[in-house]
């Protein structure tokens, strides 16, 4: 079901760490920090774990207001908050939500734009204020990321917030770890920074830069 609201580094590179002494930091602002440098004025980009709105607004004032940001989520409350976010901040004819998994991406993307996505943004876990039994699941986060990789255009970022601790938090982030490890490393660029030091149940931001169109995973012959 689709609301468009137009209605009518070998693996990974090092991570960046704060020393203990220093202040905890937002991985949602460093997130936007990062795309604000990518994404302009008439790109199109994707929020691929829509959630209560907050990324999905970040992104259409940066691409508006002749862009285009397309949405994921598989709950309907997250389309509906994300709405009325969007709709208070009059940019609704920039934004298509799709009430869908993010792992079906490359099918309901137009294949038109494929390859010039500039901005791809994950937010994992639940949805903040609902049922926290409802979490993004390992295998979907996989496919999506997969999918993203290869519709990404070049010099495009994926930005994807991981939170360990939780009930299928920590494999889920494991396994987007070792998905990083898989990654070519002449063609993308790999980051992973801490919300606060350097231990297992951080929360993390991994940023991912894409610089040229090739084979996604490294030849492992």
């Amino acid at each position: 079901m689709q609301a468009s609201l137009a209605l009518a580094g070998e693996a990974c590179t090092p991570a960046l760490t704060l020393k203990d002494d220093m202040k905890h930091i937002s991985l949602l602002n460093t997130a936007h920090d990062q795309i604000k440098n990518i994404l302009h004025p008439g790109d199109i980009a994707i929020d691929a774990t829509v959630g209560n709105g907050h990324d999905t607004v970040f992104l259409a004032k940066q691409i508006a207001p002749s862009g285009h940001v397309y949405g994921f989520d598989i709950q309907q409350a997250a389309i509906d908050s994300t709405l009325e976010k969007i709709r208070q901040a009059h940019i609704s004819d920039c934004l298509t939500l799709i009430h869908a998994s993010h792992a079906d991406m490359s099918e309901k993307i137009p294949a038109e734009l494929h390859g010039k996505i500039k901005a791809i943004m994950f937010n994992l876990g639940y949805l903040p204020g609902s049922d926290k039994s409802v979490i993004t699941q390992t295998d979907s986060t996989l496919t999506a990321l997969t999918v993203a990789a290869g519709i990404l255009a070049t010099n495009g970022i994926i930005t994807l917030l991981a939170y360990p601790g939780h009930p299928g938090g920590d494999q889920e982030t494991d396994q987007v770890k070792n998905w990083c490890g898989q990654l070519d490393a002449q063609q993308f660029k790999i980051n992973t920074i801490y919300s606060t030091e350097h231990k297992d149940t951080a929360p993390r931001l991994f940023v991912i830069r894409k610089w040229q169109d090739c084979t996604i995973y490294r030849n492992s012959a």
